[in-house]
């Protein structure tokens, strides 16, 4: 390994991992490290990195050759490609440990882990040598004061062993929402999957409601049901207000008949009808996979204003390839719904013109009732990312995109075991031992 006298470990955190003849392998998501009884510093055991595939893998430190500030490379060698699993005397630094409340040694000082350094040994192993601390101020008017940041070896810092971390009072998790910054929301999904329970339910209570719907929206449904029974009755509702109706559906379908009228009850009236309306249908068909919230214009709007709703970044890439087009009200279920357009026709047309003049009224568009094998037709007949549908009396319903037909067509623990097809990951890193258990054995 190039020679790195120190890595702070939320400075790793998101860097590419290449292999050793320059092949992108994936990110780098935390740094595990196996906990002592005593007061050394913990070893590194190696990395968890996120395969091109969202698949979690573990990478000893042994098959690390470079650390830089913009790269991780590893060496040709094997690497157990199967899905990390956290053992019991390990912890993830960035999961567990940033954020963590400890004090400093043989005082009573309370302080708050705001990082973490990594350095090498002389036997070329790496340890938890150095910890970035700041001093919790409890003090009358001082409780919101910044204090200084001060870096320490390990074992000047008590209250952070295994147990420590499992049973100790509930910490904050600002630090590794920084992290989570510049992180997509299936990504995230993925890191508070391999917490553990207490931790996963600190993420929670820190995230605001809009960012953890995201991410609940990305859980598979046992995680999601787990995690929306953690949080109060009141926030829950106001979770399920905050994600996408389709996605609200899909969840209180799971629940007890029961616990899903109460959270219904409990949402506001304009957000809780429309997944009302979709409840109505089966999970399997056109009006269970559809959301009721595409882009829905009248025929007298122009292709400027279709162009800017389109444009709206927080629309979802699949809805944004359509524009509805309807009488009023443009609501859903809307008037007689007239065609679509296309937003290719859109980038075509003068900005002045009508979105009328742009109508393709030859699409068909679909039933609410049409199986999953029918709409998978469907999609795959027009080669569209999204389609319309509507009710018998012609009113649009909603529109179903492509990316909810996959979700239903992929095995239903298809978010936890990862895509399998693992052909483009290089040979040097592939599934050849049990390194991740060698590994811990030797902790």
């Amino acid at each position: 390994m190039a020679a790195v006298n120190r890595v702070f470990v939320a400075r790793l955190a998101g860097l590419p991992v290449f292999g050793p003849d320059g092949e992108s392998i994936g990110k780098v998501r935390d740094v595990v490290a196996g906990l002592r009884l005593d007061q050394q510093p913990p070893r590194i055991l190696g990395l968890v990195v996120e395969l091109a595939t969202r698949r979690r893998v573990f990478v000893p430190m042994l098959r690390v050759t470079t650390i830089e500030p913009t790269a991780v490379t590893l060496a040709t060698g094997s690497v157990n490609m199967r899905h990390f699993t956290q053992r019991p005397n390990e912890v993830l630094v960035c999961g567990q440990l940033l954020d963590a409340h400890a004090s400093l040694a043989g005082t009573e000082t309370r302080v708050t882990v705001v990082d973490a350094a990594m350095e090498p040994t002389r036997t070329r192993d790496w340890v938890l040598a150095r910890l970035a601390i700041r001093e919790r101020q409890t003090r009358l008017g001082l409780a919101r004061r910044r204090t200084a940041m001060h870096v320490l070896p390990w074992n000047e810092v008590a209250g952070l062993g295994l147990t420590d971390l499992t049973a100790q009072e509930p910490q904050g998790a600002g630090q590794l929402l920084m992290l989570f910054d510049t992180m997509r929301a299936v990504d995230i999904a993925a890191t508070v999957r391999d917490l553990p329970l207490k931790r996963r339910h600190e993420v929670a209570d820190a995230m605001d409601d809009e960012r953890l719907a995201d991410v609940l929206e990305e859980l598979p449904d046992d995680d999601q049901k787990e995690l929306l029974a953690y949080l109060s009755e009141e926030r829950a509702a106001d979770i399920l207000e905050a994600m996408s109706p389709d996605d609200a559906a899909d969840l209180l379908a799971e629940l007890a008949p029961a616990d899903q009228r109460r959270l219904l009850a409990l949402m506001e009236p304009e957000e809780s009808a429309p997944v009302k309306r979709l409840l109505a249908y089966s999970s399997d068909t056109a009006g269970g996979l559809m959301t009721p919230e595409p882009v829905v214009l009248t025929p007298d709007a122009t292709v400027a204003e279709a162009l800017a709703h389109i444009r709206n970044a927080d629309l979802p890439a699949a809805l944004a390839t359509m524009v509805f087009v309807c009488r009023p009200p443009t609501a859903t279920p809307t008037g007689r719904f007239v065609g679509v357009v296309h937003f290719q026709r859109l980038l075509r047309e003068p900005p002045a013109e009508l979105v009328a003049s742009a109508v393709d009224t030859d699409l068909t568009a679909l039933r609410p009732e049409a199986s999953l094998s029918e709409v998978t037709r469907y999609f795959a007949a027009y080669n569209l990312a999204c389609g319309p549908v509507v009710d018998a009396e012609e009113h649009l319903l909603g529109a179903v995109t492509v990316d909810d037909v996959l979700d239903h067509l992929l095995p239903d623990d298809w978010r936890e075991t990862g895509l399998h097809d693992v052909a483009d990951v290089p040979a040097e890193v592939h599934d050849q031992a049990e390194v991740h258990t060698q590994e811990a054995d030797l902790a």
